[in-house]
């Protein structure tokens, strides 16, 4: 069979769909072929009606997309912070040993690609990998070892997520997923649609206080409410689910282990904002959560779950599993737009904003998957219940992901309102070995200090403090951990995924990471130019990579300033 005639089979389904349809026409020929060639670029082309040079782009933008041939077995092995800490340099450095290759490079009889990978989003599994096969689905690998990623390979794992005793994770939690009998029959969405408007939705999220949950801590009834206003018949839903900063996994945990809750705050979005079109962004670096909600969307729409007559709704919901292919920046909002559109993951210029002017140009509503996910239990069990738990600023129970120096790592759901000091000696098990610092908000985060450790976990008593709660991270780090290989991890995590849109960003990252590589044998001044550095990104970058891409360095300077003092200052 020719490259054409078997492209042209494999991509017959997308005839009809244009430009939108690049990431998921990319992701099948990679899978079937292992990469995607010049012939295969040309075939694309002239299915979707794009430019060449605009798939060689994307292409290129996207870690997990090759444009040349690779091994028929593709191991990621991730060396970020906290696997790190869990000796995946070893890992690396042993596997590409006995497959007699360097990093980034593929064995002589292609069998093998080893990759060095930025975080996968299993921090509580560390050491962790990904592991492709041509023609199979992707495995996530918990706790890897050499012998382990060069034979046969097993992605299962579980690990009881400490205090479930909430509305988020639930309290039979086990290596399944739960079902659609284990869950039920979407109630919260029956009883909205069968005795709420849609504006009486929106005044229940509002009155409940639910911020957004992936960081930014917009209130969420007020973005619904923008979008129902917004002029236009088409809105969106958009689900996001790209959660892709070290340190950060409870996303992960939600999707794997509750589908038909995401999948039930989803359509109550969508009841709310007038909708019938969702999409849910995942990141590709989840294979595994991919494919049980995939299965659980199949499940839903069988039974009737999502609108329609059977719900007494005029139009049923249509959800669209979308994969994402390994970048950062696309869980900013106008990034994931980008995406989903076929196009590389660049930020978009504010004003307008997503409510007015979002994914194809029309009003959408984004939310993260734990934010989401709290809806179903404010609307069967009221704004009130979810007012009573946690603090004025922090409503609501959280989603806390923990990993590094601790006994339990994990997610855990927590009443905000707890010290940290409880959190990790109480809940985690306690610190294994002496405190060094605490990472609090993920790579993007403040450090905090042991005699920090009364501060409460909620949004405004961190912000109190000088630091932040983010998307709920926290990365611990004992007396043997070394903050400045750490921070030189961070960095190159900022350099590797800056989109490379605006200068400040794209050069910030690269001149941060020259300065923190000589962290060892520092120069006087060093910290001043990193302070310069992350605060110039802060003010003058596009979005919130750029932003924040700086801020643990700066944190660091301030509270570890011996680590970037130069030779003879160090007693001065």
């Amino acid at each position: 069979m020719t490259i054409q005639s078997s492209v042209d089979t494999l991509l017959t389904k997308y005839q009809s769909r244009g430009r939108e349809a690049l990431l998921p026409v990319l992701w099948d020929v990679q899978g079937a072929f292992g990469s995607i060639s010049p012939e295969h670029v040309h075939e694309i082309s002239h299915l979707l009606r794009v430019p060449e040079a605009d798939i060689f782009g994307v292409i290129g933008f996207y870690t997990l997309f090759h444009d040349q041939p690779t091994g028929r077995r593709i191991i990621r092995i991730c060396t970020d912070p906290t696997c790190a800490l869990k000796g995946a340099d070893d890992v690396l450095r042993e596997t590409c040993a006995r497959l007699d290759i360097a990093p980034d490079e593929t064995t002589a009889d292609c069998e093998y690609t080893v990759e060095r990978s930025p975080c996968l989003g299993m921090c509580d599994y560390a050491p962790a990998a990904l592991a492709s096969a041509r023609g199979e689905v992707d495995v996530a690998l918990p706790n890897v070892t050499v012998d382990a990623l060069l034979g046969e390979w097993t992605g299962e794992y579980f690990r009881p997520a400490g205090d479930n005793r909430s509305a988020l994770l639930n309290p039979r939690l086990r290596a399944a997923p739960e079902t659609l009998a284990e869950y039920g029959d979407y109630k919260a969405l029956r009883r909205a649609i069968s005795e709420m408007s849609p504006e009486e939705v929106i005044a229940q999220v509002e009155a409940s206080g639910l911020i957004g949950r992936g960081g930014a801590a917009f209130p969420t009834g007020l973005k619904w409410k923008f979008t129902r206003g917004a002029d236009g018949n088409i809105k969106y839903i958009v689900c996001n689910a790209d959660e892709s900063e070290p340190g950060t996994f409870k996303d992960r945990v939600l999707m794997e282990h509750r589908p038909h809750l995401l999948l039930e705050g989803i359509a109550l979005a969508a009841y709310a904002v007038g909708t019938d079109k969702a999409i849910i962004f995942i990141r590709g670096e989840y294979p595994k959560a991919t494919a049980i909600l995939a299965d659980a969307i199949r499940e839903a729409q069988a039974a009737g779950l999502l609108g329609g007559a059977s719900m007494g709704d005029d139009d049923e919901l249509d959800i669209e599993l979308r994969r994402g292919a390994g970048a950062y920046i696309c869980g900013e909002e106008t990034a994931l737009f980008e995406a989903i559109e076929g196009k590389r993951g660049f930020p978009r210029m504010k004003p307008p904003y997503p409510t007015t002017f979002g994914l194809f140009g029309k009003p959408t509503a984004v939310n993260n998957v734990e934010t989401l996910c709290a809806v179903p239990s404010i609307i069967s069990k009221g704004a009130d219940w979810f007012r009573g738990i946690g603090s004025d600023g922090s409503a609501g129970p959280k989603l806390v992901s923990v990993s590094g120096h601790v006994a339990r790592p994990g997610v855990y759901e927590i009443k905000p309102g707890i010290s940290l000091r409880h959190f990790l000696d109480e809940v985690c098990g306690g610190v294994i070995g002496e405190l060094q610092a605490v990472l609090m908000g993920g790579a993007a985060g403040t450090f905090l200090k042991p005699e920090d450790s009364d501060v409460r976990l909620t949004f405004e008593d961190l912000r109190e403090a000088g630091s932040t709660f983010g998307s709920g991270a926290i990365m611990v780090f004992n007396q043997t951990t070394d903050l400045r290989d750490m921070l030189k991890r961070l960095g190159r995590f900022f350099q590797h995924e800056s989109c490379g849109k605006c200068f400040p960003c794209q050069l910030g990252t690269q001149r941060q990471v020259e300065i923190l590589e000589r962290l060892d044998a520092p120069q006087a001044g060093d910290a001043e130019r990193l302070m310069d550095i992350g605060l110039t990104m802060t003010e003058a970058s596009i979005c919130g990579l750029g932003h924040t891409a700086g801020i643990a360095v700066m944190s660091a300077i301030e509270q570890f300033p011996e680590l970037f003092k130069a030779n003879g200052q160090q007693h001065g």
